[in-house]
């Protein structure tokens, strides 16, 4: 499968205006890129690159005053199978997780943390115990939560309703025919 990925972000800054992005495909699926998606500004502004602890690849610029656009283009191969699950991995307590696990469990944009455990309280799964990640995934995802694409630069994950049929996380995403092998 040949996905389509990228986003155009535009800006009106009244003044210059410092920033980090990470709007790149993760280092780990860039072999996968059949061109490589190069972050483009128009106007056109200098930009130094570095990783970031999780290994995404950061961008930093500083915007100018005015109309400031910035955005990648790319396509990804992809065999389209499912990420292998492992249906009896065990689910540990925070307090016995390693300590350099818990950046993993900081909350983002995305998912106000604060905002949701009032709801994530209220939910029991099936089965006793603790919360089961699969099962608490598809409940968060049936409440209209944890879908990136539906969130934007100024409206965070819970306020969108919390009906509404949940997206495709990939933003800006189309999946393009195979080329043929001639």
């Amino acid at each position: 499968m040949r996905i389509n990925v990228g986003c155009e972000l535009a800006f009106e800054f009244s003044q210059t205006m410092p920033m980090i992005v990470t709007l790149n495909v993760h280092f780990s699926r860039s072999p996968d890129l059949e061109r490589p998606d190069h972050l483009m500004t128009t106007p056109s502004v200098p930009i130094e690159g570095y990783r970031d602890s999780f290994g995404n690849w950061c961008s930093r610029l500083v915007a100018p005053a005015g109309r400031f656009t910035l955005g990648t283009d790319a396509i990804v191969r992809d065999p389209g199978l499912s990420d292998a699950v492992d249906l009896n991995a065990l689910q540990h307590q925070v307090q016995d997780l390693p300590t350099e696990t818990l950046l993993f469990l900081l909350g983002s944009r995305y998912c106000e943390t604060d905002r949701l455990s009032g709801r994530l309280a209220s939910y029991r799964p099936a089965r006793g115990g603790s919360t089961p990640r699969r099962p608490t995934c598809r409940w968060l995802h049936g409440q209209g939560f944890m879908a990136k694409s539906r969130v934007s630069g100024m409206r965070a994950q819970t306020d969108v309703s919390p009906t509404a049929p949940v997206a495709a996380s990939i933003r800006n995403a189309t999946v393009l025919p195979e080329r043929s092998a001639t």
